[in-house]
């Protein structure tokens, strides 16, 4: 039967014209992997480690830590989520106005009847369940306010210090406001910061320069705090005070030690209940080896190695200054406070109170460490995008896609070919009948 007329038949596009959604690198799912397991495990260990809370008389509900836990990881994914998509761009579009907000946070939170104290610190802000900890917001803003700043003048670290006394400035008052509150984010970061200047080309001398000058303002700050102290010197000798400052190091140890090779268990540990202070938070290590035992430690390890692994792959394939170091200076952030709280567990390193980033229990720890994961999962999936400035400067993404590949016609090629050989024959007659025109007339 003929088709009715009129009616033409509907084109079907073809399947290369289809819009097909590219699958994710390698580095984004090495960094959403660890990332999320580290998180399971963090939620499994607080439980863990907070459920004699209830027997010490410190909670009446055994899974208080927990619930609060879960509920700030579900509101850190989100966040994550959101900053996935577009969290290059807006973090170029609001570092000001974010880094003036974790400055005058970071102030109040020192007014007396304003900020509220915890273990000898005044660092959070809020009442009853619903605290921040503004030095967390600091410590990330003061990594991204560098990656800008060294992306738009590449030349500051390659003169010596006194380019980068714009950006050290800044990060010194951050520094400043921070360590009155919290002595252990203040050396992350410092430490976060040197490393965003390795990877902006700075010298080795200058970055020796300064960390000596940092060291003598770090000793200052640890003298004029009797607490502080206490800290330093259980480090270098926690025998000498087994009751009182060295009594947390000592049993963290024995909690590591008996652990062994697969320690005694999930939910077995003796040292959480009676004798280790804190341990949902920056001693959740120790509980990690005593019931998990070394093969806990090393799967511990292990992600914490995937995470900076696929970060710094990640920094390494941005083809673009800004996003290369905010890669490059928010995994270091990341691995330098699990370095800093791993090393205080094993007595290498003075007690700082840094929590375990993804594991111990901290609701503005987890939230910004979440959206530091956010804009690295945004910079894996644009490795090529170009950042434009609109809209009286406004920032967009671009992304750099390859040309694709037109298809032409056989028929075309074809006749192109015809046509291309029928030129040639053409020049080769005229050629010829030339050359006998002029033997004719020699």
């Amino acid at each position: 039967m003929s088709r009715a007329k009129g009616k033409k038949p509907a084109k079907r596009r073809p399947a290369s014209k289809r819009k097909r959604r590219s699958a994710p690198s390698v580095e984004y799912s090495m960094l959403l992997t660890s990332t999320l397991c580290l998180l399971a495990l963090g939620v499994v260990m607080v439980f863990s480690a907070s459920s004699t809370t209830q027997l010490l008389g410190e909670s009446g509900d055994s899974a208080f830590y927990l619930k609060r836990t879960l509920i700030c990881v579900v509101i850190g994914l989100v966040g994550m989520r959101i900053l996935a998509a577009k969290g290059v761009a807006i973090a170029q579009n609001t570092t000001p106005l974010v880094l003036a907000i974790a400055f005058a946070l970071s102030i109040v939170v020192l007014i007396p009847g304003i900020g509220r104290s915890a273990n000898g610190s005044q660092a959070w802000l809020g009442a009853g369940s619903v605290q921040f900890q503004p030095s967390e917001l600091m410590k990330v803003m003061l990594i991204v306010f560098g990656a800008s700043i060294l992306a738009r003048r590449p030349q500051m670290t390659s003169g010596g210090i006194g380019p980068m006394l714009p950006f050290l400035g800044v990060v010194l008052c951050g520094v400043g406001v921070v360590v009155i509150q919290d002595f252990g984010t203040a050396i992350v970061m410092c430490l976060a910061v040197g490393a965003l200047l390795t990877a902006a080309g700075a010298r080795i001398r200058d970055l020796a320069l300064m960390a000596a000058c940092l060291g003598a303002v770090a000793m200052f700050a640890v003298m004029v705090e009797p607490y502080r102290m206490e800290r330093i010197t259980s480090f270098l000798n926690p025998s000498a005070d087994p009751g009182g400052a060295g009594f947390q190091l000592i049993q963290a140890k024995l909690a590591l030690g008996s652990g062994g090779l697969f320690g005694v268990g999930l939910g077995e540990s003796l040292q959480k209940a009676f004798y280790l202070p804190e341990a949902h938070t920056d001693m959740i290590g120790a509980v990690i080896g005593e019931e998990l035992g070394i093969v806990g430690i090393a799967g511990l390890l292990g992600l914490y190695g995937m995470f900076g692994y696929a970060g710094l792959r990640i920094a390494k394939s941005a083809r673009n200054r800004y996003t290369k170091l905010l890669a490059a200076g928010l995994t270091s952030l990341v691995l330098t406070q699990a370095l800093v709280n791993l090393l205080a567990l094993l007595g290498m390193a003075p007690l700082t109170g840094v929590p375990l980033p993804f594991v111990s229990y901290g609701n503005s720890s987890m939230l910004v460490m979440l959206g530091a994961v956010g804009l690295l999962l945004n910079i894996a999936a644009n490795p090529g995008a170009k950042l434009r400035v609109v809209d009286g400067g406004r920032t967009e993404i671009n992304e750099r896609r390859k040309p694709r590949n037109k298809r032409v016609p056989a028929a075309a090629i074809s006749g192109a070919g015809t046509s291309r050989s029928r030129s040639r024959r053409n020049s080769r007659t005229r050629g010829a009948r030339a050359g006998g025109r002029r033997r004719a007339a020699g």
